[in-house]
């Protein structure tokens, strides 16, 4: 599966947003830091399902914990 340019700016955008490091979003997403640094760093897109999901439900989970506070 491909990560949209969209997608990868809403993560590193609610990364920034929380104020994580690599590691702490590793943590909050369960994808390896090494997934993420080539995503963030290295332009790589194409990931398995399983990333794919993992990132989109952490993003939806943040969009729903920021709406109803």
């Amino acid at each position: 599966m491909k990560l949209t340019e969209n997608q990868v700016v809403a993560i590193k955008r609610k990364r920034g947003e929380l104020d994580l490091t690599i590691k702490e979003l590793e943590q909050a997403t369960k994808v390896s830091r090494w997934t993420l640094i080539d995503i963030f760093k290295h332009n790589h897109r194409n990931v398995n399902k399983v990333t794919f999901k993992k990132l989109n439900d952490w993003l939806i989970n943040e969009y729903e914990r920021s709406t109803q506070q």
